[in-house]
């Protein structure tokens, strides 16, 4: 819907209408689509599916979406769209699939036959290159951790399914056929299953040698299989995606992380000497983050060459808590959390300094206007510097001579980052009301 404008005959003549929740943004954006969908064809049976469905479930329920469908979900979408397509309609309102089913599935390869060219789509940028299109596939779903902050975990709970090689392989194939220079990988941790992962690239190399590709994997497996990451490289891949989330010890273990700050310190000297790039992601806005902790974080991605690795929304992503979240597991969290928000889908809270709320608003207004004018990163970040000190009552020292050797790598042109709200721009391009809180960056919209 970022894309292309909505079919209202297609609609309009469907039986069923199923609508993918991957992740928060496309769920806060179903919740304004729905409705219109409504309007359009009130006779069609209405089923959500994806990660966040089954989070969401009370609220789609309640917006008239009849069937809920999470984990390993094909084979019950399948099955509701054989009934459908027969005239099958339960009086009693209950959904005959199950709502959350971890079956080992028979994966097939995709067929994205439907969808817009991939021009269309998130593009990786070069910097002094130029551009390469990008693909999207993945190798695994589910994830074997238990961080209690990731939405994976209420629906796998630590489940972890692969995708066979020789699917893998052909859909990739076919999107190289179709144009694509560079494949993202889009599992939520590539190396859950490490023989697997290493076959996938060897054979990915040997099938597509001039075809470059990144994936995302957790500090600890790449401190863990630090023996791989040399052979990441030789085999095509420009960078890795890591969910760092904190760089505060403390923070890290209220949301068991596996990984502590020395950790992550090791994962990127173990890059810099390899020669291979690490792209962090951070959760910076927090219960438990300071203002001086969030200088910590800017002083230590300037000091370590970092700048032009981070993302500059990845400086101002805020802690969302959606229902089932483990993290709501913590007293210290019970307690500040506010009644759950249908609207917003998730549970509100407040720093228990406003400064650090107020400096997290800036920081995302800061990151939003610089993504809509293509702002450099280094520029990006010496706003969000000089906005920290601010905030902290200090006067912002300057941060040239400690940029490190950092210089622009590739990176993909709308940062991906799942726990986000939609963007005032994404809201209005499928007709919803613009949201309260300040825009931010835009999502990638992945080729699936």
């Amino acid at each position: 819907m970022s894309r292309d404008s909505l079919n209202e005959e297609a609609v309009s003549e469907a039986g069923l209408l199923a609508i993918y929740l991957p992740m928060h943004t496309a769920t806060r954006l179903a919740s304004e689509l729905i409705p219109k969908l409504k309007k359009l064809n009130p006779e069609a049976h209405f089923c959500c599916y994806g990660l966040y469905a089954p989070m969401n479930a009370d609220y789609l329920r309640l917006l008239g979406v009849e069937t809920i469908l999470g984990g390993e979900f094909e084979e019950g979408l399948v099955h509701l769209a054989e009934r459908v397509g027969a005239g099958e309609r339960r009086r009693d309102g209950r959904q005959e699939e199950p709502t959350i089913s971890m079956a080992r599935l028979d994966f097939e390869v995709p067929d994205r036959s439907g969808m817009l060219a991939l021009e269309k789509y998130a593009h990786l940028v070069m910097p002094g290159d130029g551009y390469r299109i990008v693909g999207s596939t993945e190798a695994s779903r589910g994830c074997k951790h238990l961080c209690r902050h990731c939405p994976i975990v209420p629906v796998y709970n630590g489940i972890f399914r692969i995708v066979s090689r020789e699917v893998v392989l052909e859909d990739v194939k076919r999107q190289v056929q179709a144009g694509a220079q560079h494949i993202s990988f889009g599992d939520p941790d590539f190396f859950n299953g490490i023989r697997h992962a290493a076959e996938i690239i060897e054979a990915f190399h040997g099938s597509f040698p001039k075809v470059t590709y990144d994936v995302t994997i957790k500090i600890e497996h790449l401190k863990k299989y630090e023996s791989h990451l040399s052979r990441l490289k030789e085999t095509g891949c420009l960078f890795v995606i890591s969910a760092v989330e904190s760089v505060d010890d403390a923070v890290l273990g209220y949301l068991d992380k596996g990984h502590t700050r020395e950790d992550f310190l090791h994962v990127v000297r173990t890059f810099r000497e390899i020669g291979l790039t690490l792209h962090p992601t951070f959760v910076s806005f927090t219960p438990w983050t300071t203002l001086e902790g969030y200088l910590d974080l800017l002083n230590l991605v300037a000091m370590r060459g970092l700048l032009e690795n981070v993302a500059p929304i990845q400086l101002g992503i805020r802690l969302l808590i959606p229902k089932g979240s483990r993290i709501l597991e913590l007293e210290e969290i019970q307690r500040i959390v506010d009644e759950f928000d249908a609207k917003s889908l998730t549970y509100p809270w407040r720093n228990p300094d406003p400064r650090v709320d107020a400096l997290g608003e800036g920081v995302q207004e800061i990151a939003a206007v610089a993504h809509q004018r293509g702002e450099s990163r280094r520029a990006t970040f010496e706003r969000i510097w000089q906005a920290a000190h601010v905030a902290a009552g200090q006067i912002a020292p300057k941060i040239a001579e400690k940029t490190g050797e950092g210089t622009p790598g590739p990176f993909l042109s709308e940062p991906w980052y799942c726990c986000a709200e939609p963007t005032t721009a994404q809201l209005i391009s499928i007709g919803g009301s613009k949201p309260k809180q300040k825009a931010i960056a835009a999502t990638v919209e992945s080729y699936f």
